[in-house]
């Protein structure tokens, strides 16, 4: 298999206007995921796709390789597509602009999904990580997944799910980590697919996924890291890089 790493950057980010050239320890916070996600040494390829001159510009003046965006997008997966359409490969892989903490033992786990699945019944790949602080998984910017026995993702939610309405059963929360590995196929289906309201309503595109009959499988990981959403997640993320 042919396997690509895209990581779809926008400069205007609502909740965190310009997040991704924040400083992190000496570079910008897109710079630390592209060179992140080049280390793993995973991809045959590594781009950032960008509507931002200043993106393009900090990765291409840092040896890296940008594309920018044709055309306007709501989303980073039709960001992406637009961008492999006319590209050779099997697999793609989402990584968010704002993961610098990005590593490869959790990549290799998604990636052996499709190694495994000769029927192609798997669409695209995830990772999720358990959390047990209440107030996280109460927060909104952390998305919540639920699976059924065989890891397949049954729904995503800004919302704890599932509802602890008895809290003595033993349930476990799972947030999203947005690292996405797609079938090509599926990543370009997914641009001709008109979003519906469960993703209108909670702002999660993943959910189009689902709401089509898309079969998302998802893999768990230890690896916490630090996504940058907010003023303080940056914060957090320089004390973490320290």
């Amino acid at each position: 298999m042919k396997i690509i790493s895209m990581i779809p950057a926008r400069y205007s980010a609502s909740r965190f206007p310009g997040k991704l050239m924040q400083n992190l320890a000496g570079k910008s916070v897109i710079l630390r995921t592209y060179e992140a996600t080049v280390a793993t040494n995973l991809f045959s390829e590594v781009y950032v796709v960008t509507d931002s001159e200043i993106i393009f510009n900090e990765i291409v003046n840092h040896g890296g390789k940008a594309l920018m965006s044709q055309n306007e997008h709501e989303s980073g997966s039709d960001r992406i597509a637009e961008a492999v359409a006319n590209i050779d490969c099997d697999i793609v892989v989402n990584v968010q602009g704002d993961e610098p903490f990005t590593e490869a033992k959790s990549l290799e786990r998604v990636l052996e999904v499709f190694r495994g699945d000769e029927k192609k019944e798997i669409d695209l790949a995830s990772l999720m990580v358990e959390i047990k602080d209440w107030d996280e998984i109460k927060n909104p910017n952390s998305v919540k997944v639920i699976v059924d026995q065989d890891n397949f993702a049954l729904y995503f939610s800004r919302s704890p799910i599932p509802y602890p309405r008895d809290k003595d059963v033993g349930a476990r929360y799972f947030k999203h980590k947005g690292v996405y590995a797609f079938r090509k196929q599926a990543l370009l289906d997914f641009t001709v697919l008109p979003m519906q309201f469960l993703e209108a309503s909670e702002k999660i595109e993943c959910i189009r996924y689902l709401e089509y009959g898309k079969r998302i499988k998802m893999v768990e990981t230890e690896i916490q890291g630090v996504e940058i959403d907010t003023p303080e997640d940056l914060e957090k993320a320089k004390r973490l890089w320290k």
